[in-house]
């Protein structure tokens, strides 16, 4: 299955790609994890989309374009893979296209703004490894420490309220369009976000037509 996941940012769209991918063992391409990835290797690419990141605005289409092109060669993309970040503007997804890639389905994952907003403010991230944690949904064990390496959990710049507002801004302006772009080519599917996670991916996979899954 070849798959793109559009939502809010703090929609899930992580959680449900996570669960996708274990289900039909294929890779998620999360645009927004490599990207952070260079920000934190200091490269070029990283310090280019950082000026970006911190003020809430999306890294200009040349470069994420770029970056999503060399991964889909990559042999474990053979299969299938979900795409989680990419497309976020039309003109990105007139590239995908370009590229020859053929999408089965396009996902959307739809969750109150209200709730994005408490979503988002509550997340946290290691300080040196990158694990994500939530004050509410996944804390970690002990306050400010990650499980993993001990390092300190801090809240992302681009987790802050007043650029959570501005990310929210920038969807509707720009990737939100996708909708009826991808509704026009007969491929978008939506899903609606519940409380609990599990409850969510049933609505995830009612829309994409699997029936076969273990929700608990």
């Amino acid at each position: 299955m070849k798959l793109i996941i559009l939502g809010e940012p703090g929609a899930g769209k992580g959680t449900q790609a996570e669960i996708l991918s274990q289900k039909f063992n294929i890779p998620t391409i999360s645009t927004g994890e490599i990207i952070r990835n260079a920000i934190r290797q200091g490269t070029a690419l990283g310090n280019e989309a950082k000026q970006y990141i911190d003020r809430g605005l999306l890294v200009p289409d040349s470069v994420v374009i770029d970056i999503i092109k060399d991964r889909l060669h990559e042999d474990d993309c053979k299969n299938g893979f979900i795409l989680d970040g990419f497309p976020r503007t039309v003109p990105q997804a007139d590239a995908l296209t370009k590229m020859g890639i053929t999408i089965d389905k396009v996902l959307s994952l739809e969750v109150p703004e209200e709730k994005i907003i408490q979503r988002i403010s509550g997340r946290r991230q290691c300080n040196e490894c990158g694990a994500t944690y939530h004050v509410i949904y996944k804390p970690p064990k002990q306050e400010n420490k990650c499980d993993v390496c001990g390092g300190e959990l801090i809240m992302r710049k681009d987790d802050a309220p007043e650029t959570v507002k501005n990310r929210l801004r920038v969807y509707h302006e720009q990737t939100e369009p996708l909708k009826d772009y991808y509704k026009n080519k007969d491929l978008l599917v939506v899903a609606y976000g519940q409380e609990e996670v599990k409850d969510t991916t049933k609505e995830v996979f009612k829309a994409l037509g699997v029936e076969d899954y273990d929700y608990n």
